[in-house]
């Protein structure tokens, strides 16, 4: 019999072919983009090019990390597939979540686009065009803002708004937390740096200090000094803190508020009073939550006799299996 492949079908590409030619397109960008940020490096002042590197990674550190978080969160999603879990009636997802495959997608994109910024900052800023280069951190960051809140049917509009409403819900705790609430809102508490680099970025943005590395940080407006870090860092914790709150009045459940000591926090200002007590807070709070955590959130009870419990958990079925009884008939 004569094949019925079409010479148009017969003349494309295989998918191993395109799935290669991408790859080698990545590689090649990925050779480019280092290349010209090295020679834009190397063509500073030694004595600025410290502060060189140091500004262009405060503007693009935030969404660099961004993107490893979701590179990350598509390997969760990946495992999770694989493993049968039925991660979308947990996160109470609708039918067009985004599968590990689409997170991938968007962490591709986000890799080359924000990097790519962050070539041409360098370039452009070694060369002279200032103003070009302090362009660059500002459009993309109101590239990122557009994407987030386009409101038209493209670039996954139903988990946009998902994750919009979600961070709504996580600032206003006015309603009870569902699980997608205090999920998003502990990995904030894991993003100091995210936080605290974003302030500082924005901060230069809205004071036109973008691209001028000859600046002294401790008489900066936008600063390590400043003050408005510390209350941007302990935004998640309050967050955190007030969701504990909610759960403590709609549960009763006792368990709710010795969860919110791990998120007590107080703004007072950085002096050398003050100094030892931070510490001091930092390191118990730093006990408490790894207590917590090894009791609670992970129960790894089977490790120490210490945090060992009576009943078993889910968790603890996950991790190490269920003991089944054989009972004899009588």
């Amino acid at each position: 019999m004569k094949s019925l492949t079409s010479p148009i079908q017969s003349a494309m590409p295989s998918p191993l072919f395109l799935w290669r030619f991408k790859v080698l397109l990545f590689l090649t960008w990925g050779f480019i983009c280092c290349k010209v940020g090295w020679d834009s490096v190397m063509r500073m002042d030694a004595n600025l090019r410290n502060l060189f590197i140091y500004e262009a990674f405060l503007y693009y550190n935030p969404l660099l990390l961004v993107t490893m978080m979701v590179w990350l969160w598509g390997v969760n999603l990946w495992v999770f597939s694989q493993s049968n879990v039925s991660y979308a009636k947990v996160f109470d997802l609708d039918q067009n979540h985004l599968t590990h495959n689409e997170i991938w997608k968007c962490s591709i994109w986000m890799t080359i686009i924000v990097p790519s910024s962050m070539t041409a900052y360098l370039y452009l800023y070694s060369h002279g065009e200032v103003s070009l280069a302090a362009s660059q951190p500002v459009l993309l960051y109101i590239f990122v803002a557009i994407v987030l809140i386009f409101p038209f049917d493209i670039f996954y509009l139903s988990s946009r708004f998902f994750f919009l409403r979600t961070m709504w819900r996580i600032a206003f705790p006015l309603q009870p937390i569902t699980f997608p609430d205090f999920f998003v809102a502990d990995i904030f508490t894991s993003m100091a740096k995210v936080f605290s680099d974003l302030e500082r970025s924005v901060c230069r943005m809205v004071n036109r200090q973008v691209a001028t590395i000859a600046w002294l940080e401790a008489d900066s407006v936008c600063g390590s000094h400043s003050s408005a870090i510390p209350m941007v860092l302990m935004l998640p914790y309050l967050w955190r803190l007030l969701q504990c709150l909610r759960q403590y009045k709609d549960t009763k459940e006792r368990t709710c508020l010795f969860n919110a000591l791990k998120y007590h926090v107080f703004p007072e200002k950085w002096t050398s009073l003050y100094r030892p007590l931070w510490l001091l807070s930092s390191v118990v709070n730093s006990l408490y939550s790894f207590y917590w955590d090894i009791t609670r959130d992970w129960d790894l009870s089977n490790f120490s006799r210490i945090f060992r419990f009576n009943k078993p958990t889910l968790i603890s079925n996950l991790f190490y299996g269920r003991k089944w009884v054989r009972m004899r008939s009588i």
